[in-house]
């Protein structure tokens, strides 16, 4: 008996292969998150350790006041653009879960159909498991081709 295949087979491989790139892309969205928030953390340690000189003169303290003004910018930003980049990876986290579920409920279905084929493939095989046993096989064929009817059994 030829088995029925199932016709989203192709629509499924698309969809895994859709669940992979938005794996893939999950990860590095994760991974550029990570190293945003590696390097703010960086910045705004470097400025809670900068330290003036006690002593300077008011140009260098101008100077010293600007670049420290710079710096706290700097690690603004920096944080700023961590937690959008988190964000992002959020956003493409959601996008992977909802091309797995679309992955999963195609699976469910090959699996639902597999299923029926089983069963039917069951169903066929029981039936002539019956038909040899209650002898009805043989009769069948030699009646005639054309006979519909069940020959009774007699000895």
């Amino acid at each position: 008996m030829k088995r029925a295949a199932f016709r989203l087979q192709p629509v499924l491989e698309l969809r895994r292969t859709e669940e992979r790139a938005a794996a893939a892309a999950a990860a590095q969205a994760a991974n550029t998150a990570i190293d945003a928030d590696r390097r703010a953390t960086e910045y705004e340690t470097a400025l809670a350790d900068a330290v003036l000189p006690r002593v300077l003169s008011a140009t260098d303290f101008v100077l010293g006041m600007t670049l420290m003004r710079t710096a706290a910018t700097d690690a603004s930003d920096a944080r700023s653009l961590a937690t959008a980049q988190a964000e992002q990876a959020e956003l493409v986290r959601a996008r992977w879960t909802a091309a797995a579920q679309r992955t999963k409920g195609l699976e469910k279905l090959r699996e639902r159909h597999q299923l029926e084929l089983q069963h039917a493939e069951d169903a066929a095989e029981e039936r002539a498991v019956d038909d040899l046993v209650t002898g009805r096989a043989g009769r069948l064929k030699s009646a005639g081709a054309g006979a519909d009817e069940e020959v009774p059994w007699t000895e």
